[in-house]
């Protein structure tokens, strides 16, 4: 199966490793020297291309599924539709119209569960209605419905890979939450090997076409829980804690902050267990152990 990743950042490159290690043929498509650079040097082929440019996109090679990851790099609504919804469009389009078979059969694009908005701290799952609460999450749910909608134009099928908050390498967040102050409030979280690896087994199963899949790992942790347990397991003070109503009594917080404090939820991840994903860091004390383990040999030096 050839594969083209569009946006091969954190969670693609570790996808087309995957992909190689299964005897596929990813292809990485980043805009940038540097991002091709990367790609290379995680293993397998790399196009320089901006998803936004549907000419860029004539240069990636026949695939037989596309993969959207691409980022915003974390600017603000009017970035995120230019990448999410724009982008989207861009490459279901170019893709979508090849002939024969360069065509690609289906489509998975990668979201996030931010979509959902506040639940008082209820479950959430794929049956549930979104709430995005902002302008950002807002273009994220019109892009989902742009993934599972707009391929059918083109003859071939979208399914949305809904993640939670990512983590791995490079991506752990020690410090804030062994300093503190942690304000309460779930994680919702996913490693990213387990992101790239359900991307990768709804592909090679050929699964859950036009459906959305939420990609969040076994247990979803209250944040107070997460930084004591945190704390235990490196060896330290456990960090000092806030309430919502604390936390919001500070009146230098940003608007964006205070939805943030503000939203709460637990993602279930029944449907993609019932598809028969098996995750490698099932919740984040396995998740955490490898920079647990870091973090003791540094601090013991």
């Amino acid at each position: 199966m050839r594969v083209a990743i569009l946006g091969c950042g954190y969670v693609g490159l570790e996808l087309g490793r995957q992909l190689v290690a299964r005897g596929h043929e990813p292809i990485g498509v980043r805009r940038s020297d540097d991002g091709v650079a990367r790609i290379e040097d995680a293993g397998f082929d790399a196009v320089r291309a901006d998803v936004t440019d549907r000419g860029d996109l004539d240069a990636v090679p026949p695939v037989d599924a596309i993969v959207f990851a691409a980022s915003s790099g974390g600017r603000g609504a009017d970035a995120a539709r230019e990448v999410y919804v724009e982008g989207l469009r861009t490459a279901i389009e170019a893709f979508g119209e090849r002939e024969g078979a360069g065509a690609p059969d289906r489509l998975v694009y990668a979201s996030s569960t931010g979509v959902h908005g506040d639940h008082g701290g209820d479950w959430v799952d794929e049956e549930t209605p979104i709430e995005p609460t902002t302008e950002k999450t807002e273009v994220l749910a019109e892009a989902e419905r742009i993934a599972l909608e707009y391929p059918d134009e083109y003859g071939y099928e979208g399914t949305v890979a809904r993640f939670a908050g990512l983590f791995g390498p490079d991506r752990y967040r020690l410090q804030r939450y062994l300093e503190g102050p942690v304000t309460e409030g779930y994680l919702n979280m996913v490693h990213r090997d387990d992101a790239a690896g359900a991307v990768r087994f709804l592909l090679e199963e050929d699964i859950a076409r036009g459906e959305v899949v939420q990609v969040v790992d076994d247990e979803p942790a209250p944040k107070w829980d997460f930084a004591d347990w945190l704390a235990d397991e490196c060896g330290v003070e456990r960090p000092p804690k806030r309430t919502k109503d604390e936390r919001l009594e500070d009146d230098e917080l940003s608007a964006a902050a205070r939805r943030r404090i503000l939203t709460s939820k637990r993602c279930s991840n029944e449907k993609l267990r019932e598809l028969g994903y098996e995750f490698a860091y099932p919740t984040f004390r396995e998740g955490y152990r490898d920079a647990i383990e870091a973090y003791r040999a540094e601090t013991a030096d």
